[in-house]
């Protein structure tokens, strides 16, 4: 059967990962072709780290990098961590995917649509 595999990771999963046990499979999924929805996002550190990982194995035949949407992190705060100046970032939904497969087609806080090709 051929097509684009679409694996969708829970976040429970992904915390029970270290960040380069993380940055890792996705990179190496990706390479094998696949589309990768996380449904936790990545840190700001993760994502820098998938990032520079990803700019070492760029190939001009082989693999051109990926492309990586994420709905904008969200803030939330309690009343207590509002009183002690602390606010939670928390991550959302991620696609990830190689860049000659995935386009991002329109993004904004509620919806990424993406145009996906073998």
């Amino acid at each position: 059967m051929k097509g684009i595999q679409l694996d969708l990771i829970s976040e429970d999963k992904l915390d029970s990962m270290t960040s380069m046990e993380k940055v890792r499979l996705i990179l190496d999924e990706v390479r094998n072709g696949k589309i990768l929805v996380l449904e936790k996002g990545l840190t700001p550190s993760e994502q820098n780290k998938l990032i520079e990982l990803t700019m070492t194995e760029i190939a001009p035949d082989d693999f051109a990098g990926i492309e990586i949407e994420s709905y904008p992190v969200k803030q939330t705060s309690t009343l207590l961590s509002r009183l002690l100046g602390k606010t939670t970032l928390k991550t959302r939904l991620t696609v990830i995917g190689q860049a000659a497969q995935l386009k991002t087609i329109k993004k904004d806080r509620d919806l990424i649509s993406a145009l996906v090709s073998p």
